[in-house]
């Protein structure tokens, strides 16, 4: 059983905390943002990569989505990884592998390294996001010292993205290697740091849980509160020591067949999505990798059925729309959001001639409300409820997609056409992400939120994959001949914009779901419905 250690005596009246929790509090918050900004760096960084490396979107896309994917298709096996073998270790053997895969990344010449070395760092940042808050939770004391340190951790991870589009477009005017490796001296100070900082689990933990604190990462960053309130319920959860009276062999199980197979099938599918454009679906070199992620998901089916720990519990999504609802309107969101950014970056850099750096002060004005926003995002919703902003958010976002169809002037017109969109993207952030985060946890069982935050999660990483790949297959399904007019040019981006404006449409229509009001279930608390 985890020792606890009570809290300290003065903090009914003074509740600020000492130098070596701000060092903590630091460490985390600061690989928080690294793994914010890794989204946000490659954005802007892709088409410098298709120059650099001679390929087009549909390849240079892995840049983004293989951190994704990484992230996405892991984020359940990471969990397992650091149940059974610790959160420490694992946090600090994370941070020294993000570090390496970085300059990989940099050192890239071939882009299937470039996608090796961002799934690697997507795997890193599964495990090492949830850890932290998890961290936060149970070491530092419940009211004012814990809600400020999740208030500062939020911050960091909602800037991330804004930072990561400042300094990608800022380091690729030299070369996009350089916004792929500045990660890895900051992380190893983090690395240093953490070696001292960083406690392990018998040093003692706050066994209360946060009240209702409310985190996100902006745009398929956020860090679920229910798995740091449940991963402090004495059951074992993210120690670094097996449980008392369980054998090694039963907590051993860490699923990776199950893991690989579900990682596969993304994979192909993606593979697939992307070759279609080229090759068509007649073509073995298409329809083989489709193929391929249909019998991978067929084995991960079987897998699972037969494990007696299996990675994908479905539970908490049966007789809980909440949840269910949540999950896609956060996936629709999120994808959507970065299905636009690839869109819009495409139209900036490839076809209008932008340099990385404009690219990317462009694109701040959906960026930056949500970083600075994030300290009142639970007042916003304690104030107007969940279900009302998920609906405003999901309006806002589609609203601006629509605004991509109007007739416009080429080359592209910024103040008309761009920024209004980016303007109401930004606010559909700001109204409705906390609020799907609120709501997917609010009936869930304090047993269920790890494992329904973690089904939350993968739902929006998967979602940024899909939404991401699809959109590089129509852009490079419709590219413009060489020497088209400016008719072409904008009707090349039309498809993938319809793609993007059909998903905030299907966000939209499952968040008015979430207007008619039922019961909740007994046994189960009821917030933000």
């Amino acid at each position: 059983m985890t020792r606890t250690l009570p809290a300290p005596a003065a903090a009914g009246t003074d509740e600020r905390f000492g130098p070596r929790l701000w060092g903590l509090l630091l460490v985390l918050a600061g690989n928080m943002l690294i793994d914010a900004l890794e989204v946000s760096v490659a954005v802007v960084a892709l088409p410098a990569i298709g120059t650099d490396l001679g390929q087009p979107p549909t390849v240079t896309q892995w840049a983004m989505t293989g951190f994704a994917a990484g992230f996405g298709g892991l984020l359940l096996f990471g969990a397992r990884v650091v149940t059974l073998l610790g959160r420490r270790r694992v946090y600090l053997a994370a941070l020294l592998a993000f570090a390496a895969a970085s300059v990989l990344s940099a050192l890239a010449h071939d882009p299937w390294l470039l996608l090796a070395t961002r799934l690697a760092k997507g795997f890193c940042a599964a495990l090492t996001a949830p850890t932290g808050l998890a961290i936060i939770t149970g070491h530092f004391p419940e009211g004012g010292p814990r809600n400020r340190a999740v208030s500062v951790y939020t911050l960091f991870g909602a800037g991330g993205f804004t930072a990561g589009l400042i300094l990608s477009g800022w380091l690729t005017e030299t070369s996009w290697r350089w916004a792929f490796a500045f990660p890895a001296p900051v992380v190893l100070l983090l690395f240093a740091c953490g070696l001292r900082l960083i406690p392990r689990s018998d040093e003692g933990t706050v066994p209360s849980t946060p009240r209702g604190a409310t985190e996100n990462t902006a745009k398929g960053r956020s860090v679920p509160t229910g798995a740091a309130e449940s991963a402090l319920k004495g059951r074992g959860e993210l120690r670094d020591q097996p449980p008392p009276g369980r054998t090694r062999t039963t907590t051993r199980h860490f699923g990776i067949p199950s893991a690989l197979t579900l990682l596969g099938a993304l994979l192909a599918l993606v593979q697939g999505i992307t070759r279609l454009p080229a090759h068509g679906w007649s073509d073995p070199r298409a329809v083989g990798p489709l193929c391929t992620a249909a019998l991978l998901l067929s084995a991960f089916r079987q897998i699972e059925r037969r494990s007696t720990a299996p990675l994908l519990n479905l539970g908490p999504l049966r007789g809980n729309p909440t949840l269910t609802r949540s999950a896609v309107g956060a996936a629709c969101l999120n994808g959507s959001y970065l299905g636009l950014l690839f869109v819009l970056t495409y139209q900036a850099q490839t076809l209008a001639g932008w340099s990385p750096l404009r690219t990317a002060f462009a694109l701040l004005p959906a960026a930056a409300p949500p970083a600075l926003t994030a300290p009142a995002a639970g007042r916003l919703v304690a104030r107007f409820g969940a279900p009302r902003l998920i609906v405003a958010g999901a309006a806002c976002a589609f609203a601006g997609t629509l605004l991509q169809f109007r007739p416009h002037p080429w080359p592209l017109d910024y103040p008309a056409r761009m920024l209004p969109t980016l303007l109401l993207v930004g606010a559909a952030f700001v109204l409705s992400f906390a609020a799907l985060n609120v709501q997917a946890m609010s009936r869930l069982a304090p047993a269920d939120r790890l494992t329904g935050s973690g089904l939350y999660q993968t739902a929006v990483q998967l979602a940024a994959v899909l939404a991401v790949a699809l959109c590089a297959a129509l852009l490079a399904a419709h590219a413009p001949v060489p020497g088209a007019g400016p008719a072409a040019a904008a009707a090349a981006c039309r498809p993938a914009l319809t793609l993007v404006a059909a998903l905030g449409l299907l966000g939209l229509l499952v968040g008015l779901t979430g207007l008619i009001r039922t019961q909740p279930p007994p046994s189960s608390p009821h917030h933000g419905e």
